[in-house]
């Protein structure tokens, strides 16, 4: 269906392919993988034909319809969300316009000289949009969006009242009706809760057609995808499977390659100590004029390009006591909405809850009662003694001050550390080099999340109060992130619609459901297990 032949692209100094090859092929689930920067987004470019490549050719079959979700939504305002998802739909939605045109023109007395053409028009029309399937188009569209999180109220609202998380929902939703032959979607994982997320997996899962998507949930893109696309310094390596079996292979070749790159090493060496020791005596000149020769023929192993993965490692936080924080009959609503009705919740040392919960159930205002963000109507909540708490929400990138450099915001938080470890801190969390130097206020967002992380993380805490941490991250700092906490020695109470972050790091689930709060031992793993589910309300 797609296929890319040799192409070479270059922005600016970078250079992005070299003589790169891949094929998109009928029924085939492809994730795309590589390190930020890669050139991920420049791929899906060259494939819509948004971009055209310095060399080389991107081949579409005729005919051949592509949805393209990329994180630039752009401007949505002024009509209902239910419109915005069905006039993107593709060729049905562009026919469904012309029929309205054909049905105003149809009871227009100025145009009734045309009416023989307009009603014969129509019928062309009409029958192209039952072929399409048209006429299930609305409910296709509330189906889709209800599965994405949309509740009936926000449907019928204005799409410009969204923020920009729901936004990117409705440009979601537009490709998921679309039906194309072809999706490409860059990170369709983003701000979604994990209802949506285990909603969209099935969805594109039963999808016919074929996909390319990035993502950084690992879990996520594991169950979807039959093929992996690796970009690796400007070729396209194809890997057939699951993204797990991407990652054995890849490791397993690394390893294969830094065996031969040493092997190698070695023979090399005991051949240029050879050279050195006889290449002035005349007796051996043939044999070291023959060894010369040998080696200038040889063609060199590299050794394995290494991703560069920093751990992290806590210094260990001071002692806290057994009890770290309880809420006793909290109540909690805003305006007329009840949402905690005598909550009684208590947390011990070393414990680490996963908090779970649909979308309004109350998790981010559980977190915000404990971080003491807010007020409970009525109730208590008192945390412990020798507690030291560290809260993460979205929010806490918000606060970065624009004109400080990242290197500055540590030295504002640290301002008694030394030069080394303050650079050596960034480096764990991805920035090296010249990106220390980088303005907050032009980091991205996964940017702006690692810095926030550091800053919290550096003087550790033995209290941990995390909202959704892993947006944003890519795949290689949530690996990073999550091997620092598992080796943490504190208590954790955290939201995360991350399931491999789930099942790594709690061992405490505190269900959240309209029938009521359900506390289970065990962490995600077990709950799932248990329950038969992966979220509340909705059955594996």
């Amino acid at each position: 269906m797609i296929r890319l032949d040799n192409i070479g692209k270059q922005n600016g100094k970078q250079i992005v392919f070299i003589e790169a090859s891949a094929s998109l092929l009928k029924g085939e689930k492809i994730g795309l993988v590589g390190p930020n920067g890669a050139g991920k987004t420049t791929l899906f470019r060259l494939i819509t034909g948004e971009e055209g490549p310095d060399e080389g050719q991107v081949s579409v079959d005729r005919g051949i319809t592509i949805g393209y979700f990329s994180q630039d939504v752009g401007d949505m305002a002024g009509r209902p969300v239910l419109n915005e998802v069905m006039d993107g739909a593709g060729p049905v939605s562009a026919i469904a316009a012309e029929m309205r045109e054909l049905e105003a023109a149809m009871v227009d007395p100025d145009r009734a000289d045309e009416m023989d053409a307009v009603i014969e028009r129509y019928g062309e029309v009409q029958g192209r949009f039952e072929e399409l399937d048209g006429y299930s188009l609305e409910g296709r569209a509330a189906e889709v969006l209800a599965g994405l999180g949309f509740s009936q109220e926000m449907i019928d609202g204005d799409v410009g009242r969204l923020s920009g998380g729901w936004k990117m929902r409705v440009a979601l939703a537009r490709i998921l009706l679309m039906r194309p032959d072809v999706m490409l979607l860059d990170e369709p994982s983003n701000h979604l809760d994990i209802e949506s997320l285990i909603w969209l997996e099935a969805f594109l899962k039963n999808f016919d057609g074929a996909l390319m998507m990035t993502s950084h949930d690992r879990a996520f893109m594991n169950r979807i995808v039959n093929k992996v696309v690796e970009i690796d310094a400007g070729a396209l390596i194809s890997y057939s499977g699951n993204y797990e079996f991407y990652a054995q292979q890849r490791a397993l070749a690394e390893k294969q390659q830094q065996a031969q790159f040493e092997r190698q090493q070695a023979m090399l060496a005991k051949e240029i100590a050879f050279i050195e020791r006889f290449k002035a005596r005349a007796s051996h000149a043939a044999q070291v004029q023959s060894r010369v020769k040998k080696l200038d023929k040889i063609e060199r192993v590299e050794p394995p390009r290494r991703r560069q993965t920093v751990a992290f490692d806590f210094q260990p936080p001071p002692r806290s006591g057994e009890d770290v924080v309880a809420l006793k009959n909290v109540h909690k609503g805003y305006g007329a909405r009840r949402i905690y009705e005598g909550l009684d919740f208590h947390v011990r040392r070393r414990e680490r809850w996963a908090v779970m919960g649909v979308n309004g159930a109350g998790k981010s205002t559980l977190l915000k009662l404990v971080a003491g963000e807010t007020s409970p109507d009525q109730g208590s909540v008192a945390v412990g003694g020798s507690v030291k708490m560290a809260y993460f929400a979205q929010h806490a990138m918000e606060v970065l001050e624009g004109e400080r450099t990242v290197f500055e915001t540590l030295e504002d938080a640290f301002p008694q550390a030394g030069q080394g470890s303050l650079r050596s801190l960034a480096g764990c969390f991805g920035f090296s080099g010249d990106d220390v130097e980088k303005r907050c206020r032009v980091l991205s967002g996964g940017e702006k999340a690692r810095l926030a992380m550091a800053r919290m993380l550096y003087d550790p805490p033995n209290f941990l109060v995390l909202d959704e941490p892993t947006n944003h991250l890519d795949i290689a700092t949530k690996e990073m992130l999550i091997a620092a906490l598992a080796d943490y020695e504190g208590t954790m109470l955290f939201v995360s619609h991350d399931r491999h972050f789930l099942a790594a790091l709690s061992n405490r689930v505190l269900e959240l459901t309209p029938d009521g709060i359900h506390q289970y031992g065990g962490g995600y793993t077990e709950y799932v297990a248990r329950t038969g589910q992966e979220a509340p309300g909705l059955r594996s």
